[in-house]
């Protein structure tokens, strides 16, 4: 809204200053500002309107140390990470963009469902929440939309720019204006570590009839949204992980898309260069605000829980995000905190069973499951579990910036 208004008034009357809304860099800032002003500023009051409520995590006893403890902790504060995303991107973004579309689409889709989920829990006392199956239905409504609209939008393209006979690094002085340049639609995406890194989703089934590749393209977009969105939801465990983890995650992903959306940098690190990809940015700096505003309250010992109305959502905008930057085959990597979290519940229970049925007595590899429940069993203070996650998910994002040049 803030960037259509200082555009009009810097074109009609050449207001001061209105222009330097036109420059990403200034409105990414700026949603990252108004994203952390708008978490600390409200997330107390939404705390002190959930404790009036009643609205009060209820937690099992699973044997950790401090657990009880923070039975009746307000829960739910997932929708303030929402709102301070929303706003900040509404008002500075332009809002016609389709990338911008999707991702706002993603997160009130989400966040609704999880939102269902606490409901439930809280107000219903049913502990189970909103039953799986309503959940992956859910999940599997936002990868169709997504795919659908990724793969059929006539404003998702590849910009395939004719290089200039210059060096690359001569790019940055060229005027961009004067290159000549082609739209293709396209299902390619970055396969990291590899030279010519480029995979095309039509090479996937090349026996099928190339009208088809919508189909294992939407089909493989439901699979990653359903899978970081549920990862999300496990790793949100213990105090400050899963934000902690989706702020660092989410920076990476500004950078990529910063970079792929505009024609010199691509050009430069020789990726795919994605026009008007470069307004997602300001999405990801009010997802990152957001994230580091509620560690404010949510930071050990916390005095608010996202929930499910958070977990669910971030994990979901995280998938949305590397979807549009053709970075999802990265994700295993980046998301590698999510990934291990996962594997460790699946580990856990498969093992179980397996043990269970073949010698008559359950056997389990980790004291429990998710990971991070597995140190605090071994007594390490959870304060310095996610301070250690933290730092092997900024290890994760280093490598995976890496990967810009290791190919």
């Amino acid at each position: 809204m803030l960037y259509y208004l200082f555009d009009y008034l810097d074109k009609q009357f050449d207001f001061p200053g209105a222009g330097v809304f036109q420059y990403i860099s200034f409105r990414a800032g700026m949603a990252a500002l108004f994203s952390l002003l708008i978490t600390i500023t409200f997330g107390k009051r939404l705390i002190s309107f959930l404790r009036r409520k009643q609205v009060g995590e209820d937690i099992r006893d699973l044997g950790l140390e401090g657990q009880l403890q923070k039975k009746g902790t307000p829960t739910m504060g997932g929708l303030i990470i929402i709102a301070a995303i929303l706003v900040p991107t509404l008002l500075l973004a332009k809002v016609n963009n389709v990338y911008i579309i999707l991702l706002v689409t993603a997160t009130i889709w989400l966040g609704t469902i999880g939102f269902l989920d606490d409901y439930i829990k809280v107000f219903k006392k049913n502990k189970e929440g909103l039953a799986g199956r309503f959940k992956i239905v859910g999940q599997v409504g936002l990868g169709i939309i997504v795919g659908l609209t990724l793969f059929f939008s006539d404003e998702v393209v590849v910009r395939e720019v004719q290089k200039p006979v210059v060096a690359s690094s001569e790019m940055f002085f060229i005027d961009q204006d004067k290159l000549s340049y082609t739209d293709s639609k396209s299902t390619k995406t970055t396969v990291p570590f590899f030279k010519n890194n480029e995979f095309d989703y039509a090479k996937i089934l090349p026996f099928v009839n190339q009208n088809y590749t919508w189909i294992v393209y939407t089909l493989v977009v439901i699979l990653i949204v359903t899978a970081v969105s549920n990862g999300a939801n496990i790793t949100d465990g213990i105090d400050g992980l899963a934000a902690g983890t989706s702020a660092i995650i989410g920076l990476t992903l500004a950078i990529f898309a910063y970079l792929s959306g505009r024609v010199d940098f691509s050009n430069y690190l020789n990726i795919m260069y994605i026009p008007n990809l470069s307004e997602v940015v300001i999405f990801c700096t009010a997802f990152v605000g957001a994230c580091l505003g509620f560690l404010w309250y949510n930071a050990f010992p916390a005095q608010v829980f996202m929930g499910d109305t958070g977990s669910l959502s971030l994990g979901g905008i995280i998938a949305v995000l590397a979807l549009v930057v053709r970075k999802e085959l990265l994700l295993p990597l980046l998301c590698g905190i999510f990934l291990i979290e996962n594997i460790s519940v699946i580990i856990q229970v498969g093992y179980f069973k397996y043990t269970k049925k073949r010698y008559g007595e359950g056997r389990r590899i980790f004291l429990m499951s998710p990971l991070h429940h597995h140190y605090q069993k071994k007594n390490i203070h959870e304060a310095k579990i996610v301070t250690r996650f933290w730092i092997a998910g900024i290890l994760l994002a280093i490598l995976s910036l890496a990967t810009l040049k290791l190919q």
